[in-house]
This record gives C-alpha cells, structure tokens and sequence, in this order.
C-alpha cells in the first residue's frame, strides 16, 4: 500500500491553525442552519454507502443532476456482471473496473462529459486495485481523514470536493464539508469567508463550524445549503426578495438596491 499509510492513526488532535471565534463568529453558521430549517424543513437523512460507492457516485455525478446522478449509478449494475453472473454495485465494483472505455461511456452517457469520466474512472479503480491489491476503500476507516484524503485526491478526477463527499456521506462519516459549486455560491454571496477556490474555501468554513457539529450535522448542513443554491439562490437569477439569509447576506442587499434603483418611477 502507498506510504502514505505506513501509519494508522485514527487521532485527528486539535486543528493548531483554528483561532477563538467571538460569539458572533461562533453563531454565523448556526443561525444560517436555522434559518433555512424554519424555510425548507429538516432534510430526509442520508443512508450513507460504502466510500468506494460514494466515490463512484461522486465521480459521475459532477455537474450532473442528482436524478440522473442515481439513474446512471443503476445502469452501470444492471449493465456490467463479473464471470459468475453477479450484477456489479456495492461489494462488486469489479466488472465496472474490468469493462472497456468504451462500454463505460456508453454506460455513462447520460451524465455530463462521459468521454472524460469514463477513463477518470477506470483509471482509478485501476490505481485503487494497484495500491492496495483489492477493489475496496473499506481499509480507509483505520486512518485519519486528512490522509484519507490526500490519498483519495491522488486520483484522476479527485479533488476536494470529491474527497469531501467521500468521507463525509459514506460509512466513514467523518467532519468534512463537501463544498460543490452550489455551496461554493451561496458562500461567496454570504461573504462567509473571502473569495477563493472550494479547498480553500472549505478550510475556512470548516473554522467557523461549531465543535459539536459531527459527521452528520456537517451533511444537514450542506444538505440545506445545496437545496437553497437550487431553489433561491441560483446561478443565473437569484431571487434576493423573500430569502430566508437576505438579512445576512451584502450581495442580496446590494443586488436589491441596485434594482430599486434602476426601476421606473412608479406612475
């Protein structure tokens, strides 16, 4: 196995960059979470997969709708079966691993850019195979998430948020925020914390997360914001009047004035 793992250690120990928040600091994401509770509801919980199927999963469904996401996630088990007959999924990712690129973007054709996830895929199923002499992520619950994660990310295709998903949403459920583009968006409109990429965007929300938020808090939490991104605060039209965080929120504020500014006078 990699040499990145020579040491299990499941101790994370204190984050020696995370500095005392005032209350105000210590409250922002709370009062967020609750805010879009009293608006959307509690989210259905997660029934959280084993991290090589989160890790599939979270490879195809980049930029992709959930829908189409979970459709694709059932074509490649009913398409792809090993010598025995067993239909691939959970357990029995290896005849996905063994098919041809060819067959895997046919399989994957419905989610966006087939022809660059099919040997992403492959590649690392392959190098998964490779590093640790069997198809399976399992082995990664011995080990600390920043290695975890280091070691996922080695992965075409891999990066943060991938990795974030990974140990936050599978059996691993470890403290991680997944910060897709629809976190990264809300985030940055909020003025949270400084424009920057979604690692290092994660890196500085993750120290304005309480210390009591677990595995599970940090999905809800995510959970709501994603669903927010989907339904109010969208790409390509916001709508800033009747938002839940708009009191929080400087670029719904601005983006507001400026159209009252701009609109005809009323006759």
């Amino acid at each position: 196995m990699a040499e990145l793992f020579s040491n299990p250690d499941l101790s994370e120990g204190p984050d020696p960059w995370r500095r005392p928040l005032t209350p105000e600091q210590a409250d922002k994401l709370p009062h967020i979470h609750r805010l879009l509770l009293g608006r959307y509801g509690q989210p259905s919980p997660r029934e959280p997969v084993d991290p090589l199927t989160q890790l599939i999963y979270s490879l195809l469904s980049a930029r992709t709708k959930t829908p189409v996401s979970h459709q694709v996630m059932r074509d490649l088990e009913r398409r792809f079966q090993d010598g025995q007959g067993r239909h691939a999924g959970p357990g029995n990712w290896e005849p996905v691993r063994d098919a041809s690129i060819a067959e895997l973007e046919r399989a994957i054709s419905i989610v966006t850019f087939p022809d660059q996830k099919a040997p992403q895929l492959k590649e690392t199923l392959q190098g998964i195979t490779a590093r640790y002499g069997s198809l399976t992520l399992d082995f990664l619950a011995k080990y600390r998430t920043d290695k975890i994660r280091a070691w996922l990310e080695q992965f075409p295709g891999v990066g943060p948020k991938t990795s974030g998903a990974v140990v936050n949403f599978s059996t691993l459920r470890r403290r991680a925020l997944c910060v897709d583009s629809h976190h990264l968006r809300v985030a940055q409109r909020l003025c949270l914390v400084p424009r920057a990429d979604a690692a290092t965007t994660e890196e500085r929300l993750m120290r304005l997360v309480p210390e009591t938020w677990d595995a599970a808090m940090l999905d809800e939490h995510h959970s709501l914001i994603k669903l927010h991104a989907q339904t109010l605060c969208t790409f390509t039209d916001p709508r800033c009047e009747g938002c839940p965080l708009l009191k929080l929120c400087p670029t719904g504020q601005r983006d507001l004035a400026e159209l009252q500014l701009t609109a005809p006078p009323a006759e």
